[in-house]
């Protein structure tokens, strides 16, 4: 007996169907599974909160190491680089993106978890310096597998400035980050990597400039193709947004560090002011892909995100 139309399509959406993503937390810290498998953790055992690691669907891992597994040997520089996170070099002042051994540095604080789903979960931070909350920040991280090869994650920020106007100064230090694994780098013994834009710029010319996303592309620790993207939205301050993008494997979204970009002797051409108590959204889409940039479709990926 032939299957029925019915039964056929049944069975070709199975073969299409996406996993399950569970999240689990304690300690501060938010375990996220994909089909029961580690998939990545939300971690706060640094001055700021980073996800750690990112994977692709060949298990790889597409983001650095180091210093989250002590020991594991890649370059040990920018010790503040770690996985995937967020932070700015200029609040008011002062430096939440670099680290020094002082005990009074200015933190991102993580003060709870405010809601969890099996693909989703919210926090709620505090970016304290000199005694103060500069900044209160809700943040939203989101999964989605697209489809077998293709995962994403969203992330939604929502910053507030509780006790006075925040001043977010212009600098190229931040804000929206990933730092890539070996491989994926330009520079370094490892490195096959390489750098493109929505524009179609290659590798360095990619620093410095304005488009909707970047990607880094190359094999992963296995020697198998792999595609990791910062998207922005449209809604976003400034979109496009400028990028930090570095041959050794930094890359970050930055929409404030316009006199370092653009090479502006006005080293305040890009501050922005946050009144007390208005709220500034950003939202910004991770792109984790087994497969070339071709096959990645982020023009594709990002007119989605983008709606």
């Amino acid at each position: 007996m032939r299957p029925t139309l019915a039964a056929l399509l049944l069975l070709a959406s199975s073969a299409l169907a996406t996993g399950e993503f569970t999240t689990e937390e304690a300690g501060g810290k938010v375990t996220v599974k994909l089909d029961g498998k580690l998939y990545t953790e939300y971690r706060t055992d640094s001055k700021v909160p980073y996800l750690h690691p990112l994977s692709s669907a060949s298990g790889a891992c597409l983001t650095r190491h180091w210093p989250m597994e002590p020991g594991f040997k890649e370059e040990e520089d920018h010790p503040h680089h770690r996985g995937f996170w967020m932070s700015h070099g200029a609040v008011n002042g002062h430096d939440f993106w670099a680290w020094t051994t002082k005990e009074s540095d200015p933190k991102i604080e993580h003060k709870g978890l405010r809601e969890r789903k099996n693909d989703a979960f919210t926090v709620e931070l505090a970016w304290t310096a000199a005694g103060k909350t500069q900044l209160t920040e809700e943040r939203t991280y989101a999964f989605k597998e697209i489809d077998p090869k293709t995962m994403a994650i969203t992330v939604t920020s929502k910053l507030k400035a509780p006790e006075a106007d925040a001043l977010f100064g212009d600098t190229k230090e931040g804000m929206f980050a990933i730092r890539v694994d070996r491989t994926l780098r330009q520079k370094g013994k490892e490195a096959k990597g390489a750098i493109a834009d929505s524009e179609g710029r290659k590798d360095g010319a990619v620093w410095g400039k304005k488009s909707n996303w970047v990607a880094f592309t190359g094999p992963d620790e296995k020697g198998e193709p792999a595609v990791i993207a910062v998207l922005d939205h449209p809604s976003n301050l400034r979109h496009p947004t400028w990028w930090h993008a570095r041959d050794y494997g930094l890359l970050a979204a930055n929409p404030f560090g316009i006199h370092d970009f653009e090479g502006k002797k006005d080293k305040h051409t890009g501050d922005h002011v946050l009144k007390k108590g208005e709220t500034l959204v950003f939202r910004y889409e991770v792109v984790l892909h087994h497969g070339d940039l071709e096959s990645a479709k982020l023009a594709e990926r990002w007119a989605e995100f983008a709606k």
